[in-house]
């Protein structure tokens, strides 16, 4: 098949991770793909170099729109994709739009959150939502987002869960080592390892004030937090204001996460809303105890493999993060094992890609 993946932006995200994963995973089965960034600098990319990746780099203005427009209308009837499958909602509403004036054999809109803007946009899902095939999102919960703020008909949207590659994604005790000792962190202090954007999404001033919390009780703990965004100096600045200069790391962007979450005895998500909590499979698989809080589709995620708090609770989060911290090394290694076969029964990479092409085929 000819698969063309369309997507808003490849930075820094789990969104952005999984369509690399998938365009990988389609190309190892023999199938030509093509990826198109629409806006921004490409952060994240396939590892395969028979991906072909396109920035249009589309500028926010009338102008910038019709030259994306047309650019993309022409790569399209270049490569005569079998599939046109769009992620996130500026791509998506991209997609159905160029659909009015090029031939596409089969679309399918993919969003990637429970919340993916206000009701513009999701009314402008609900007037263009017969220009698409079909469309995913990547929960059950995500789904009934969508369809009670009636973006979507209830038959118009399947849940359609991100996958994990488990052969990456995996405990590394020498990275463990290598990473901590970055770090200066000796065999007695514990990390916790929070990852994402560093925006309101995934309420860091939560998790700070959950830390700060703990760490006046325990001062051998050590926070880092990978992710860049708009919120770092607002961060940096209640750091210093609750006194936790020597506990907390940010360690901005970085392309080894997996080699990170080794170096964790925790990890910890914060958000106040997510789709589906890719990062929290991730550390799955990597054998973390996680804590994280109950938003999106993470419970369907962590299932009873971890801890989960009500969101935008900083008590409770901090009550969690000292559950974790308290189980003894044979109890977090019970539960880390647990974790990776929960991660491998339902949610590897391979599996994931196999049910898009049975998709794609339909």
């Amino acid at each position: 098949m000819h698969i063309l993946l369309v997507i808003t932006g490849l930075g820094m995200g789990g969104a952005e991770r999984q369509v690399c994963d998938l365009a990988d995973q389609f190309s190892k089965s023999g199938h030509s793909v093509l990826l198109i960034s629409l806006t921004g600098e490409v952060i994240n990319r396939p590892q395969s170099n028979n991906v072909e990746v396109v920035n249009i780099e589309m500028k926010k203005t009338p102008v910038g729109f019709t030259k994306a427009y047309c650019r993309v209308r022409q790569l399209i009837k270049a490569f005569a994709p079998d599939v046109v499958h769009s992620h996130m909602v500026h791509a998506n509403l991209f997609a159905r739009f160029l659909r009015l004036t090029v031939s596409m054999r089969k679309l399918i809109c993919t969003a990637h959150n429970t919340n993916e803007g206000g009701w513009v946009r999701m009314l402008a899902y609900r007037i263009s939502d017969s220009l698409c095939d079909i469309s995913t999102n990547v929960s059950q919960e995500a789904v009934d987002a969508f369809i009670s703020h009636k973006a979507v008909p209830a038959n118009r949207m399947l849940p359609m869960h991100n996958g994990i590659d488990t052969d990456r994604f995996l405990f590394d005790s020498s990275m463990r080592k290598k990473l901590r000792k970055k770090l200066n962190l000796t065999d007695y202090d514990s990390l916790i390892l929070a990852v994402g954007r560093l925006n309101a999404q995934k309420d860091y001033p939560n998790l700070l004030t959950a830390f700060s919390l703990i760490v006046s009780v325990n001062p051998e703990i050590q926070l880092a937090v990978i992710g860049v965004g708009e919120e770092k100096s607002v961060l940096t600045s209640m750091v210093d204001d609750l006194g936790l200069n020597k506990h907390v790391h940010f360690l901005g962007l970085q392309h080894n996460v997996n080699e990170w979450l080794s170096a964790a005895d925790v990890f910890v998500l914060s958000s106040a809303w997510e789709g589906f909590g890719l990062v929290v499979a991730e550390a799955m698989a990597c054998k973390r105890v996680v804590v994280a809080t109950d938003c999106g589709g993470v419970k369907e995620v962590l299932g009873d493999c971890g801890f989960l708090v009500p969101p935008q609770n900083s008590q409770a989060l901090a009550d969690g993060l000292s559950a974790a911290l308290s189980l003894t090394s044979d109890e977090a290694r019970v539960k880390g094992e647990l974790a990776r076969q929960r991660v491998i029964e339902h949610y590897s990479l391979q599996e994931q890609a196999k049910r898009w092409l049975e998709l794609y085929q339909r």
